[in-house]
């Protein structure tokens, strides 16, 4: 079928848009993505965009590396699957084996899963299911910060309730204790916010905590970045008084590390900055680079040894998706794992993410916009509700788009979240772009 009017026919009769309102998209200009390589899309039209968010967070390594995508290829003509229920398969115990030596210390045993709601909900099981096995009841709960965001199925949404996403389901979730969010707009650039901002923000989740300890099964966050709340960046301290209150109370705490895994925080892993090890530790999107759908939990060895049965006690998990732990995603995370550790690539990311902070303290200082923040290789602002807030960042987001810059907006937020080995010369390009895209948007 060619890339003209009868494919656009087709997408408009059949295909199922995720996060994408229906009329709208029906009125606009079809936006067909052809192919991809480095950090460019290229449009069946002919148009040849930056991707600014690395194609929803996850292509971390930019399009089409060519060790990844022979991995592919390569256990592709091998072994394409093979189930992991009383099996194993090589690729699957290398890849547990890698991740359990570079997690932080403690996290030794790996459970796949398939995409990150399906390894969210997974911990969420094994924190609940760890207590019963123990022969504790009642510890079925859990506390979540306000508009984070863990998944889309229906017990994940228990846990990251966004009223704009969620309000048709709200019925059928059973919702998590909501401490107040850690991220402060007011701090900006401001070098005190680590301490300051962290231990106010901490009374509301250290309240619950302690109120609810007896029915609580675990905590559960999004370190350092509550991505889809519009990129809300905290404090490292926050982190570590919630691993010292866990530790006190007997919590279990979870870290879905999904979005920002993998050097997106400018360290491998956003719990590694602030020295903390989770309980539970969940992993995906630039696992594999982005290029097939896999993820992980990772565990504590105390936690795994409380599924072990006995005579008396069926204590098995009884989860499991049809590709958890498939050949062929587990051969390319270890390829994945090879490029990160041989080309250095987090360490080769200082000098951009020095760029975008520069970049973003540019653009904190434009009248339309209330504040910005960066983490890492993570730039975002928010436009202010007076310069007309979600609709100024939706034009926005299609200025870019004629520039030659892919960006998507989280409500009146902006951000940039390119793949790791963006070059200078295309960051610069991506952020003048930006910064252009801001002013054209302008009244």
């Amino acid at each position: 079928m060619s890339a003209g009017p009868s494919l656009r026919d087709s997408d408009l009769r059949h295909l199922w848009h995720p996060y994408t309102h229906i009329a709208a998209y029906e009125a606009a200009p079809h936006r067909l993505i052809e192919r991809a390589e480095g950090v460019y899309l290229h449009t069946a039209s002919g148009d040849k965009l930056l991707d600014g968010i690395s194609s929803w967070w996850a292509v971390a390594l930019g399009h089409g590396h060519p060790r990844l995508v022979e991995a592919i290829r390569t256990q592709a003509g091998v072994l394409q699957h093979s189930i992991l229920g009383n099996m194993s398969h090589a690729p699957a115990i290398e890849l547990a084996e890698r991740l359990a030596s570079i997690a932080p210390p403690g996290l030794t045993r790996c459970y796949f899963a398939s995409d990150g709601a399906s390894a969210t909900e997974a911990a969420l099981k094994i924190a609940i299911q760890y207590w019963y096995n123990l022969g504790v009841r009642g510890k079925n709960k859990f506390i979540a910060i306000e508009d984070g965001y863990h998944g889309d199925t229906l017990g994940v949404v228990g846990v990251g309730y966004v009223p704009y996403f969620h309000a048709p389901f709200e019925g059928a979730v059973r919702r998590a204790y909501t401490a107040a969010s850690p991220h402060c707009a007011c701090c900006q650039f401001d070098t005190d916010w680590e301490v300051h901002c962290a231990k106010k923000a901490f009374e509301s989740m250290e309240a619950l905590a302690r109120e609810h300890r007896d029915d609580l099964a675990a905590v559960i966050v999004e370190p350092l970045c509550q991505g889809a709340a519009g990129m809300r960046i905290y404090p490292a301290e926050y982190l570590r008084r919630l691993r010292a209150l866990c530790d006190e109370l007997g919590l279990l705490l979870i870290a879905d590390e999904i979005a920002v895994g993998f050097g997106r925080t400018g360290s491998l892993f956003a719990c590694g900055l602030a020295g903390i090890s989770p309980d539970l530790f969940c992993l995906g999107k630039a696992l594999t680079g982005g290029y097939l759908p896999m993820s992980a939990v990772l565990a504590a060895e105390t936690i795994y040894d409380a599924f072990r049965s006995d005579e008396a006690h069926d204590r098995t998990f009884y989860d499991g998706h049809t590709y958890c732990g498939n050949p062929i995603t587990s051969a390319l995370a270890l390829a994945t794992l090879d490029v990160f550790e041989e080309e250095r690539v987090v360490e080769r990311c200082a000098p951009s993410m020095a760029t975008i902070r520069a970049g973003f303290g540019e653009l904190a200082k434009h009248p339309a916009v209330h504040y910005a923040k960066c983490l890492g290789m993570i730039g975002m602002c928010a436009i202010a509700e007076e310069a007309g807030g979600a609709a100024f960042a939706r034009r926005a987001a299609n200025a870019a788009y004629d520039l030659g810059l892919f960006i998507r907006p989280l409500g009146e937020v902006l951000y940039l979240w390119p793949p790791l080995t963006t070059t200078a010369g295309e960051l610069d390009a991506m952020l003048d772009r930006f910064h252009s895209a801001i002013a054209a948007a302008a009244p």
